[in-house]
């Protein structure tokens, strides 16, 4: 029988929860790393910043697909489980809308080259997309619903056209640094509000 920490965890316990820590931190700066170098960027820089060696990186993610693939995972869910916390914890349905949007923003920019990390795999670049689909549409449709029920914004904007818009928007960020997708996007919001009444 294995001994038990002084937590009372044993020692394969304690090992699993280290491996998900490490798991975690590489992820949290791979992503990180993809916003400022891309997708290409050495793994090196990534074992850097998450504090782990590069064998590390590689136990859990063999192949820079896999961990760009987890590390789009990854910001999915973290965006798909914001939604209805802000909506719980935001002064409106409105003010939870943008503080969802801004995440939406920033885990689009973190997405930029996923298409060339995976070109030789075109089936997993698509079941994530159906996957990037299937998780946020819904979420993106509860804040828009809360935000017209509250008469904040007009009805009739469809979750996958925001969505879409807002990708559109920041596509050429990367290239042009005097293009600021956000403006566009608070201008694209400030049109969804419903005109206030004299």
């Amino acid at each position: 029988m294995a001994a038990e920490g002084p937590a009372g965890d044993s020692p394969s316990r304690s090992k699993r929860a280290d491996a998900q820590r490490n798991r975690e931190a590489v992820l949290t700066a791979a992503a990180e790393v993809f916003v400022t170098a891309g997708v290409d960027a050495p793994i090196r820089q990534i074992a850097a910043r998450a504090g782990v060696g590069m064998a590390t990186i590689y136990r859990h993610f063999p192949t820079r697909a896999d961990l760009v693939t987890a590390v789009y995972q990854h910001q999915i869910e973290a965006c798909a489980e914001a939604g209805p916390n802000l909506l719980a914890g935001a002064d409106s349905p409105l003010d939870a809308l943008h503080q969802w949007i801004d995440l939406f923003v920033d885990f689009l920019v973190t997405k930029h080259g996923l298409a060339d990390a995976l070109q030789s795999d075109s089936d997993r670049f698509a079941a994530l997309h159906a996957y990037f689909l299937d998780r946020l549409l819904p979420v993106c449709a509860q804040l828009l619903d809360a935000a017209v029920e509250t008469g904040d914004i007009k009805p009739g904007t469809q979750p996958y056209e925001l969505m879409r818009g807002i990708g559109n928007l920041c596509i050429g960020r990367d290239n042009d640094p005097r293009y600021d997708p956000r403006r566009l996007v608070a201008l694209l919001l400030q049109g969804l509000r419903r005109p206030q009444t004299p």
